[in-house]
């Protein structure tokens, strides 16, 4: 499917190389999206190149950002088609992952590909907002990831509930990053947050990508995450 010694060849030039067996579970993940893409939306990015570079590589790329420690428990906020969790889980397998989406067909295939990856992981049908609300998530993770979900003031209030105090979110956005990350500072400071940083880098392929690190520094307000509508009118 991809191009696996280019693969590999991108993450030792950004200081992330990974064993082979990694590489070739990441191209059988990349088969088996593209195959599975043929009957339900998953994305719009097919070709080897592009699915190797702006899906794969661009998700393995926060482990140049993020120091995530060993076992450390994880939930991919509107986890789509598996980015940038089931990359990160097929190259940290010592993850404890959650993948959160509200649908159903997107997580069949997440579990399709966790079996067929033999990989572990927790896996929730839930909108966000309700989950949230859950004790048994609300404020449990050392880290939740976020990648072309929703603008950084809505996503930062889908998100930061779920992060303990101490622990970090990190929001993987295109070249509008750092924009929305400048309107964003009210949610992040009113969810309990601090930027930690924003790391701008491009991709092989010159896309313009911005990862910001959001640190969690009090609990967030038992009033938030709102509903969707009041989060989609009225943004933090």
């Amino acid at each position: 499917m991809i191009d696996k010694k280019q693969l590999s060849e991108y993450l030792v030039q950004a200081g992330i190389p990974q064993s082979e067996t990694v590489i070739e579970k990441s191209d059988r993940f990349a088969a088996m999206l593209v195959e599975r893409n043929k009957v339900v939306n998953l994305t719009a990015i097919t070709d080897p190149e592009g699915v190797a570079v702006k899906h794969l590589l661009d998700s393995l790329l926060v482990f140049r950002y993020v120091d995530f420690a060993q076992g450390a428990k994880v939930i991919d906020v509107g986890c789509g088609a598996g980015f940038p969790s089931m990359p990160m889980l097929i190259a940290r397998n010592d993850l404890q992952m959650t993948f959160l989406d509200s649908t159903g067909k997107k997580l069949a295939f997440i579990e399709d590909c966790l079996t067929e990856l033999n990989l572990e992981a927790a896996v929730l049908h839930a909108r966000a907002e309700e989950q949230a609300k859950k004790n048994v998530s609300r404020e449990t993770y050392d880290f939740a990831v976020a990648r072309a979900v929703a603008n950084l003031r809505s996503l930062c209030e889908l998100t930061l509930p779920f992060v303990k105090v101490g622990g970090c979110f990190a929001a993987l956005k295109g070249k509008e990053g750092k924009e929305e990350w400048e309107q964003a500072q009210n949610a992040i400071a009113q969810l309990g947050g601090k930027t930690e940083n924003v790391f701008a880098y491009t991709l092989p392929d010159a896309s313009e990508r911005n990862l910001i690190l959001i640190k969690k520094i009090s609990q967030t307000p038992t009033k938030y995450p709102r509903a969707s509508t009041a989060i989609i009118k009225k943004p933090l």
